[in-house]
Parts: structure tokens; C-alpha cells; sequence
């Protein structure tokens, strides 16, 4: 069967390899793709097409079995709208569904509507009133774009300044290319959590939920948790915070309550579903997030574990049947370490030669994401995030040696990336 991945990211090289494991796949066809995906070669096959309606009429004449939505912009765009309105299978939520993500003041109203544990919050579109309000709130807050903004739209806050700045860079600069939702810029402004960061991933068909691996990324660019907020600088897989009461709490308090309320409020969820989760030191999760799609870099990690076949798994998703599903993984650590542009996360440097890239083996694989191939053939930068060499390992710390020893060998001008991914799994 032919298989349509619509992104060019890391995440999407994740699911695409993944995918293209299974025997029942023929060709895997990524839209746009990036230069991994396009060296890849075999069942890989990158499609230079990005617009909603032309890429459903190639699905459509090409006869592609199944599509799997990578990113937020096309699923906040309506593609599974689009698709399934001509009967094409496809993975993702609608458009309606998708503003979990797409609006954080639609997703922070639902949860509390709906009994959801998050941070107390207010929304804003007058710079006046939120600068008052982050007064009133004092510091550490955080401040966060109503709209897509690549991960980036999220300032934890610790002094008054910092939060005064944000509210100046979200509402009156824009300076992070926020997409704005109907209405102008909003932001919302929420109490600051305090405690330890999970992803909690799970696979939704409007009913049923099965979860993935744990996971755990690193948002902040420099060692030890420092440096400005981006998309995600690593990732590793399981994550010990999230132990097993933590998980069932998870699911209760948080996941089913989302997508029963979802389907009581006539907007059935299908797709990733991801929390971010902050668990405080008695393992109570709270939302901080919903991302209606995997994260990236936490993909990585959780797609080298997968031991399951993904094109029989995201089947029974697309037919209602994940109550049918369940997911096997390989005990082993996976750890992804992400090598950034020079210049990320402001200003990324586009057009540097990527060399010393390994051969693929089954404990290390280097997912693309910010590459393109230049006209030589050679792999260049092309975004901020440009790799994410990701391993297995027995354990966090032999993951760890592991990783950095595939990182050592790659080179690119003013690459940028942390060398105490997994230092929260092994602290103490």
C-alpha cells in the first residue's frame, strides 16, 4: 500500500522510517520531506507538494491507502477535513479539533470547563490590561502566544521584566512569527508550575486511547536548562518521572477527561493527542499544554522503540479500532540529541554543508529535519532544528555515550547542540 507522511521535519523522517519498516508498505511518500528523506532512498520517495487541495487531489490520483499528518500547520489548516471529505484515510484531527493546540486560550477554557488540572490563567488582547495583570501576578509567569508558533511561543517568565517583555514581543511585535487567530494577537498569561516536565503522547480515534511511550524533552538551548526556550533540544524515552501512578493519574485526571469532553462538545479527537504534563514532588500532573500532534524531538526516541508494526497501528485508528491495539516496545533507552543551526532559535543560518554523517545501523539513526539537499546532492541546513541523531541503549547513561559519540563525528559551521541530554533521568 502506498502511504502519504505530510511534514518535513524531524518527527515526520521518524514516522516515515517507521512506516517504511512494515511489510505492508510499498512506497512512502513524504510531503515535502527534507534531504534524509529524500537520501533515503528505497520506500522513501520525497513530494515538493505543501498546499491542502493539491496534495488530496495527488492522494486521490495516486491511490494512497493512508496519510499521517506530521505537523500543526496543515492540521490547524483542515488537511483531514479536506481528505476525508473525498473519502481518503487520514490520521490527524480536524480542523475544529486541532485549536487544541492552534489556540491556547480555546484549549485553556476547554480544561476548564471540562475539570481539567491546569495552571489558573487569564487571556488578553489589550497590552494594558496584561501588563496590569502581570503586576498584579508578579513573577516567576508565564506568558504564552495565542496562536502557532513552533514551539517557540511560550515564556517562562522569572523576573517582571522578562514577563513585560514577553507580553510586548507577543501582543505589539510579534517578534516570535506568531499565527494569529480571528481576532489579532492574544496572549494567555498563567501561573508558573513548579516541579518536573513529562510528554505524555497517547493515539486517539474519537473513543479510544491507547499511550505511547514516556518521554521527555529539553526546551531550553544550553546545558543545564539554560538559554532561551525553542522547539526541543532533545529527547529520551521512557521517562522515569512518569512512573506508574503518575501514568494512571495521567490518564484519569487528564487524557479521557479530554476526549470525552472533546466528543460531548460535538468535536470528536482522532490523532496524536500530546500532553506536557508538570508533575510537582507528590506525582500530581497538571497540564501545562496540548499539542494535537507528536512532539519533536520526542518522536525519535519513541519511534526506535516501537517494536509494533505503525501501518497496522495507525489502520485500526483511522477504522475506530485502537481498543484492538496494543503497542510493544523494546526495553532498551532511546536518546535523541538535536544539532541546531548556527543562530537558532532567533535567526537560524541556512546553506551550510552537513558532513561526516554515518551510515544507518540499528542502535543509531541520524533523523533529518532543517537539511535539503543542494544541487550537488550534498546535504545543507535549511532550518533551525537540522538533526536529531537518536540511539538505544540498556541504559540512560550508555545511551548518553552513545549518542555523543555518533555527534562527534558530524560536522556543520556553527552548529549548536546540548551535551547533558538525559541528565534528568540520572540525577542524584
Amino acid at each position: 500500500m502506498k502511504i502519504l507522511v505530510i511534514g518535513g521535519g524531524g518527527r515526520e523522517h521518524a514516522l516515515a522510517w517507521k512506516l517504511a519498516q512494515s511489510p505492508k508498505a510499498t512506497k512512502v511518500f513524504v510531503a515535502p520531506g527534507n534531504g534524509g528523506t529524500g537520501l533515503a532512498g528505497g520506500k522513501l520517495q520525497n513530494l515538493p507538494i505543501t498546499d491542502v487541495v493539491k496534495l488530496r487531489e495527488w492522494a486521490q490520483a495516486e491511490g494512497v491507502a493512508l496519510t499521517v499528518v506530521g505537523p500543526e500547520a496543515p492540521l490547524a489548516a483542515g488537511v483531514v477535513d479536506e481528505f476525508r471529505a473525498h473519502g481518503l484515510k487520514v490520521f490527524g484531527p480536524t480542523k475544529a479539533a486541532a485549536q487544541l493546540e492552534s489556540s491556547k486560550a480555546f484549549s485553556k477554557a476547554f480544561m476548564r470547563r471540562h475539570g481539567i488540572p491546569t495552571a489558573d490563567y487569564d487571556t488578553f488582547t489589550d497590552p494594558v490590561a496584561a501588563h496590569a495583570f502581570v503586576e498584579r501576578l508578579g513573577a516567576p509567569i508565564v506568558i504564552k502566544a495565542d496562536g502557532l508558533a513552533a514551539g517557540k511561543g511560550v515564556i517562562v517568565a522569572m523576573t517582571l521584566q522578562e514577563a513585560h517583555d514577553a507580553v510586548d514581543f507577543m501582543l505589539v511585535d510579534n517578534k516570535y512569527g506568531v499565527q494569529h487567530n480571528e481576532g489579532g494577537a492574544r496572549v494567555v498569561i498563567e501561573e508558573f508550575l513548579a516541579g518536573e516536565e513529562a510528554s505524555f503522547i497517547v493515539l486517539c480515534d474519537g473513543k479510544n486511547v491507547v499511550a505511547m511511550a514516556t518521554s521527555q524533552d529539553h526546551k531550553r538551548l544550553k546545558d543545564n536548562d539554560e538559554g532561551p526556550n525553542t522547539g526541543g533540544m532533545g529527547a529520551y524515552s521512557p521517562a522515569p518521572v512518569v512512573t506508574a501512578d503518575v501514568h494512571a493519574r495521567a490518564m484519569r485526571e487528564i487524557i479521557l477527561p479530554t476526549i470525552r469532553g472533546m466528543e460531548k462538545d460535538g468535536i470528536p479527537f482522532t490523532g496524536f493527542l500530546y500532553a506536557g504534563l508538570m508533575i510537582d514532588g507528590n506525582g500530581h500532573p497538571k497540564t501545562l499544554e496540548f499539542n494535537t500532534r507528536m512532539g519533536d524531538p520526542e518522536t525519535q526516541p519513541i519511534m526506535m522503540r516501537l517494536k509494533s508494526d505503525l501501518v497496522d497501528v495507525m489502520q485500526a485508528a483511522v477504522d475506530g479500532k485502537l481498543d484492538q491495539v496494543e503497542l510493544e516496545w523494546d526495553r532498551r533507552t532511546a536518546l535523541g540529541v538535536v544539532m541546531a543551526a548556527a543562530g537558532y532559535p532567533e535567526d537560524p543560518r541556512k546553506g551550510d554543508a552537513i558532513t561526516g554523517l554515518p551510515a544507518e545501523v540499528d542502535d543509531a539513526v541520524v533523523f533529518h529535519a532543517g537539511t535539503q539537499l543542494n544541487e550537488a546532492g550534498v546535504p545543507v541546513t535549511s532550518g533551525g532544528r537540522v538533526l536529531c541523531v537518536t540511539v538505544l541503549a540498556d541504559s540512560v547513561r550508555q545511551a548518553q555515550t552513545r549518542v555523543y559519540d555518533v555527534t562527534r563525528g558530524i560536522h556543520f559551521d556553527g552548529m549548536q547542540y546540548r551535551r547533558d541530554i538525559g541528565f534528568r533521568a540520572i540525577k542524584g
